[in-house]
C-alpha cells in the first residue's frame, strides 16, 4: 500500500493528497504568457507609473496632495454626500479595479491550475502566507481591488493561508505607500506599518489559515486535458463576466453604503478626550469597515495630526484603514468562508490597537 489515498475520478481533492503533476503545454504557456502581459501592461499603467510619478514629486515637496476622502461625504448623512463619496472613490480606484477583474480571469480561465496550485499551496501555512504575501508586492492593490484577484485564486484551489496574505499583503506591504509614509510622515510610522503590516499578513494568515475552521479546504482536478487554443478566448469572457457581473454591483452598492455613514462613523475619530484609550479600539474597529483606495489613508493621518489628534488615534487607522474594509471583506467572504473573513478583520483591527501602543512608545 502506498499510504496515500486514492481520489476518485472527478472527486475534489482535499488539501492533503498532493497534485498530479504534468508537464507545462504550449496551450498551458499561451496562459501563462497572457496572465504576465496584463501584469505588466495592467499594473504598469495602474499602479506602477503613477507612483513613481507621485513618489518623485513627493521627494521635492514632502507634501501630500490632496485631503481626505471622507471629506467628500460631507458632515451629515445625506445621499448626495454618499453619492458623491461613491464618485470620488470610483474615479480614484477604476483603472485597478479594472486591471484587478482582468487579471482574476486570467488567473481563472487561463493559467493551468495545477501549475498554480504547486505554486502557492505550500505544505507549510508559513509558507503559503509567504508566497502569498511575497506576490501581492509589486501588485500594490487596495483591499477591494485585491479581492477579485483573491477570490480567483480561491476559485482555482489556493489554499486559505496564501489568498489571506495576497489579499491582505496588497494594502499592508504595498511598496509605494511605504515610500510615501516615509516622506510625508514620521519614519516611525513607516517602520510600524512595515512590521505590523508583515505580522498581519504572514502571521495572522499563517496562523487564521491553521487554526480557524471554515468549509472544508479542497482542490478541485485540474482537467485530464489542456484546453485547445480557440477555446481560451471564450473560457476567459466567460470568467471575465462573471466576476464583473457579480464583484462591481455587490463592491458598488457597498461603497455607497459606506459613504452614506461615514459621516458618523468618523465622529468617533473625537472620542479620545471622552472615553481614554478605549477610543483606540473604537477606532480600529471602525478603520477596519472604512473604504479607502490606495494610499488613502496618509492623508487622514496627516490632517488628524494637523489639528493635534495623537498617535493612537492615527496609529490605529495606520493599520486598519487600509488593510481591509466591509466592501472587501463580503466580497472575498463565500470564497474564504465566513469565519475566516471575520478572524482577519479580528487581526487587523488588533494590529491596530497594537500598532497605536508601539507608536506612542516611539515618536
Amino acid at each position: 500500500m502506498s499510504g496515500v489515498a486514492e481520489t476518485e475520478p472527478g472527486a475534489a481533492r482535499t488539501e492533503d493528497q498532493p497534485s498530479v503533476r504534468r508537464r507545462l503545454t504550449p496551450v498551458d504557456w499561451i496562459g501563462l504568457g497572457v496572465l504576465l502581459l496584463f501584469l505588466l501592461v495592467g499594473l504598469s499603467w495602474s499602479k506602477w507609473m503613477p507612483y513613481w510619478d507621485k513618489a518623485w514629486t513627493m521627494s521635492q515637496t514632502s507634501v501630500w496632495d490632496g485631503g481626505p476622502l471622507f471629506d467628500d461625504a460631507g458632515e451629515t448623512i445625506s445621499l448626495a454626500g454618499a453619492w458623491d463619496f461613491t464618485l470620488v472613490y470610483f474615479t480614484a480606484v477604476w483603472k485597478a479595479l479594472l486591471v484587478a477583474l482582468v487579471v482574476a480571469a486570467a488567473v481563472d480561465a487561463l493559467v493551468p491550475r495545477d501549475w498554480l496550485l504547486r505554486v502557492m499551496n505550500r505544505r507549510a501555512h508559513t509558507g503559503q502566507a509567504l508566497v502569498g504575501a511575497a506576490m501581492s508586492l509589486p501588485s500594490m492593490m487596495c483591499t477591494c481591488c485585491a479581492a477579485p484577484v483573491t477570490v480567483g485564486l480561491r476559485s482555482s484551489g489556493v489554499r486559505r493561508s496564501a489568498a489571506l496574505a495576497y489579499w491582505v499583503g496588497n494594502p499592508l506591504l504595498n511598496p509605494a505607500v511605504l515610500v510615501f509614509l516615509a516622506l510625508v510622515l514620521p519614519w516611525q510610522y513607516a517602520v510600524t506599518r512595515l512590521v505590523f503590516g508583515a505580522l498581519v499578513a504572514i502571521g495572522a494568515s499563517a496562523l487564521i489559515g491553521r487554526w480557524v475552521k471554515g468549509k472544508a479546504e479542497a482542490v478541485p482536478e485540474p482537467s485530464p486535458e489542456p484546453p485547445r487554443p480557440s477555446s481560451l478566448p471564450l473560457r476567459y469572457l466567460r470568467s471575465l463576466s462573471r466576476f464583473a457581473l457579480i464583484l462591481v454591483p455587490e463592491h458598488l452598492v457597498l461603497v455607497f453604503v459606506i459613504g452614506l455613514i461615514s459621516p458618523w462613523l468618523i465622529g468617533v475619530y473625537g472620542l479620545e478626550a471622552q472615553v481614554g484609550a478605549i477610543a483606540v479600539l473604537i477606532v480600529a474597529v471602525v478603520g477596519t469597515l472604512l473604504v479607502i483606495p490606495t494610499g488613502g489613508e496618509i492623508p487622514v493621518i496627516v490632517a488628524l495630526l494637523a489639528v493635534g489628534v495623537g498617535t493612537g488615534i492615527t496609529g490605529a487607522l495606520l493599520l486598519a484603514l487600509p488593510a481591509l474594509s466591509l466592501p472587501s471583506m463580503v466580497m472575498v467572504g463565500k470564497s474564504l468562508g465566513w469565519r475566516i473573513t471575520t478572524a482577519m478583520g479580528a487581526a487587523v483591527a488588533l494590529s491596530g490597537v497594537l500598532s497605536a501602543a508601539v507608536l506612542r512608545l516611539v515618536v
